[in-house]
């Protein structure tokens, strides 16, 4: 970071949503430190449970946004809780968009917590309603049968 003042967890939540909003992998895996770590802790289906390093979290965007059909076009805050530690920042947020091919809409609820050092995300747990990512791209019926088959 060039300037003087090292970004706090409020600046890399704007940013992190700006590279959301953009899909932009660059942009995101540049607000990561070098071995920080990205988690999905509820189930996702398509989605590893974490992505560790910032080459991770680079290709794992890069491929996950390449393939879906979601296009956000905002992310509605509900509520921002600053942590008793200054490093954490925990966020309750709604991903508006549609889907490129129906044109359908959606609005799905999420919770990150952030842990932001030196400038850089070190530790983030994405709680992203992943189920209803997959009903929104009419993929639930397919989920729903490989959890059926248990892979």
């Amino acid at each position: 970071m060039s300037d003087s003042v090292t970004p706090g967890p409020l600046d890399l939540l704007a940013r992190y949503r700006r590279a959301m909003l953009d899909l932009d992998a660059d942009a995101l895996a540049g607000l990561y430190a070098e071995d920080g770590v990205h988690e999905f802790p509820f189930l996702f289906p398509g989605m590893p449970a974490r992505y560790r390093g910032r080459e991770e979290v680079r290709a794992g965007y890069r491929a996950a946004w390449g393939a879906s059909e979601a296009r956000p076009r905002e992310v509605r805050e509900v509520a921002v809780h600053p942590g008793a530690d200054p490093e954490v920042l925990t966020v309750e947020q709604l991903v508006i968009g549609t889907v490129a091919s129906t044109g359908a809409e959606f609005a799905l609820p999420g919770l990150l917590v952030l842990r932001a050092r030196g400038g850089l995300l070190v530790h983030v747990r994405d709680y992203m309603d992943g189920l209803g990512v997959a009903h929104a791209m009419g993929r639930l019926g397919a989920v729903a049968a490989r959890l059926e088959a248990g892979s």
